[in-house]
């Protein structure tokens, strides 16, 4: 038994991933993005609960996290961003994981293991101005003017990714789509049947425009805002809460952890928490930090500490704030993207 726990609400993210799918409607495959183990949640119980729920496809990053999910989704669509690297094609065969191919060189060579094995599902990555992964634009209207892909290639997607998606009013938004309209005008015939996709979870709320046939809702399951500056139409999924070990009482003059960078200013309470940075509660969050006991805020003081956060609880009830009590440090009152913000960060990294 630990003194602190992580409670990640299923019903609550699946409900999340309902939202997508209202919102784009019946058309429009609401996808789940469950790279990274599902955003630190686990991938394989939040692949389970979505796929209870109606999700039928899933991205991953990795072929290996691929494998890990075909584990637990025998039917699912599984496509994996990074594509199958060098080696990796009997991999992708055996488990029926589609890669993304994001450039010349990957399409050759999936193109080759395609025409000796007559496995041939792949979908295909066209940059409009990430500049991370993904065909140019010159790349992309070569590729389309050969009207056939190489060894019979099925594409089962045709994706590109928002940069700024998460501020809904950025120009580049329109631009980037623009972009991808103008390059998909320029599809053989072979390929005008294949799905589209451009959205993630910022850009589905961009309007139907965004949606094409495939919206990749990531950080919105996991409750994450979407959008920066605006309200968030989504639920919290995690709650962390810990157990106060001690409290103690300080002098005026006195100072807590390491580096002295605290001193109080008057005779104050501090509570002291089991949980750290080796738990992911980023040191930085200790400069502005907040935590909440019995519904009532009390601001993290001095050093986050390895295994260890000291809370001045001087303004809140002594009963409320013995050992044993429950502090919480994420939550409904305490989300993701606030404690983000006090880190210098983002939600994701939170999770």
């Amino acid at each position: 038994m630990a003194g602190a726990c992580l409670t990640i609400d299923l019903a609550r993210l699946t409900g999340n991933w309902q939202t997508y799918r209202n919102l784009c409607g019946e058309g429009v495959n609401a996808s789940a993005v469950v790279k990274a183990d599902a955003y630190g949640l686990g991938a394989a119980e939040v692949g389970e609960a979505l796929w209870a729920a109606g999700c039928r496809t899933f991205f991953v990053a990795h072929g290996f996290e691929g494998v890990q999910l075909r584990a637990v989704l025998p039917d699912a669509e599984i496509f994996v961003f990074h594509g199958a690297l060098d080696g990796e094609e009997t991999m992708f065969w055996e488990h029926r994981l589609v890669p993304v191919l994001g450039s010349i060189p990957a399409i050759e060579r999936w193109g080759a293991f395609a025409e000796n094995s007559g496995y041939t599902q792949a979908a295909l990555h066209v940059d409009t101005g990430m500049n991370r992964l993904g065909l140019s634009p010159e790349e992309t209207r070569a590729l389309f003017s050969l009207g056939d892909l190489p060894g019979g290639i099925e594409l089962k997607l045709i994706m590109s990714h928002l940069a700024c998606a998460d501020a809904l009013e950025a120009v580049m938004n329109s631009q980037q789509k623009a972009l991808f309209d103008e390059l998909m005008a320029l599809r053989p015939s072979g390929l005008r049947a294949v799905p589209l996709s451009l959205a993630n979870s910022a850009g589905a709320l961009m309007g139907a425009g965004f949606h094409y046939d495939v919206v990749r809702v990531g950080i919105g399951l996991y409750g994450g805002n979407p959008c920066t500056g605006r309200d968030n139409p989504l639920r919290p999924v995690v709650k962390l809460e810990a157990e106060i070990l001690q409290t103690r009482a300080i002098e005026v003059g006195e100072t807590v952890s390491y580096g002295a960078t605290w001193t109080a200013a008057r005779p104050s309470r501090i509570a002291t928490i089991g949980v750290g940075y080796a738990d992911g509660f980023l040191r930085s969050g200790g400069v502005k930090g907040q935590v909440v006991i019995d519904g009532r805020r009390a601001p993290i003081v001095g050093r986050v500490t390895m295994d260890l956060i000291m809370i001045d609880v001087t303004e809140l009830p002594p009963q409320s704030c013995k050992a044993g009590a429950t502090v919480q440090l994420l939550g409904d009152e305490l989300t993701v993207d606030e404690v983000a913000g006090w880190s210098g960060t983002i939600g994701y990294e939170v999770l």
